[in-house]
């Protein structure tokens, strides 16, 4: 008796019914992966046609781009983003935000901001232990988000071209929101002082952004100088992180009116 291959038993599974999330659990195989066994055995049996909806860009076919919504995607994709290329099961490049699943409203912003700038193109989640990695298929992600390269970010240079940059400046709150979401955080810190001897306990908020590139903290508190935000920068850890505080009062009243906690 032939040993059924892995796209095989992925197909027998999807004709029953099961879900391409659940195919690519079992299997262990990228979902992606699936979605292209199960579109090529419908075409294979007459249940749909060749050609598919071609992914939005507007570098190559002009398409328009919501810029807001890309400002936001790119700060989540220095922050904590990545892409991966095609290989033997993959054959489209994929963009990966993970999101801590603390922060569901974050989640959802990601991929409503996936949705804004890929409108032809839907994106996924696929669940790990503590997070979801919210993801998108296109053949344009590195169109749209050049800084891709192999190695670590924080070891190679990270530049935004002039196109980028004018999205940037045109949109700084959308950018820094996406880091904000992706590697920073708003927290509340308390201190004590005496006074006429009681103890009296003081509590402020403040954000934090911390980050292992010296390239990608510098975009990050270039745009804060550019809205007028004050910060402070700790003396790098061992690893190379850097901390971003954002603590007076001002300041931090300026990021909870485009910004605010994480949800």
């Amino acid at each position: 008796m032939a040993v059924r291959s892995i796209r095989d038993e992925a197909v027998l599974l999807l004709r029953q019914g099961v879900r391409n999330t659940e195919v690519a659990r079992r299997l262990g195989v990228p979902q992606g992966t699936v979605g292209w066994w199960k579109q090529q055995d419908r075409i294979k049996h007459g249940q749909e046609l060749p050609g598919r909806q071609r992914s939005t860009c507007t570098h190559c076919y002009g398409d328009d781009l919501n810029r807001p919504a890309y400002a936001y995607l790119l700060g989540l994709y220095l922050g904590d983003g990545h892409i991966l290329l095609p290989n033997e099961y993959r054959r489209t490049m994929s963009l990966q935000i993970t999101c801590d699943d603390k922060w569901p409203g974050v989640m959802d912003s990601v991929e409503q901001a996936m949705r804004l700038v890929f409108p032809r193109n839907s994106p996924c989640r696929v669940r790990r232990t503590g997070c979801h990695d919210v993801k998108l298929y296109s053949n344009h992600l590195t169109c749209h988000f050049p800084q891709h390269a192999p190695g670590k970010k924080h070891e190679r240079a990270i530049a935004l071209e002039p196109w980028q940059q004018e999205i940037v400046d045109a949109h700084p709150w959308e950018f820094l929101r996406g880091l904000i979401h992706s590697d920073g955080c708003r927290i509340t810190n308390w201190a004590t002082r005496t006074v006429n001897g009681i103890v009296r306990r003081h509590e402020y908020p403040r954000y934090f952004f911390t980050n292992t590139s010296t390239d990608i903290t510098r975009l990050f508190t270039a745009t804060l100088d550019a809205v007028g935000v004050q910060w402070k920068a700790s003396i790098p850890r061992p690893t190379g992180q850097v901390n971003i505080s954002i603590a007076r009062k001002d300041s931090v009243a300026l990021m909870d009116s485009y910004i605010g906690p994480k949800y």
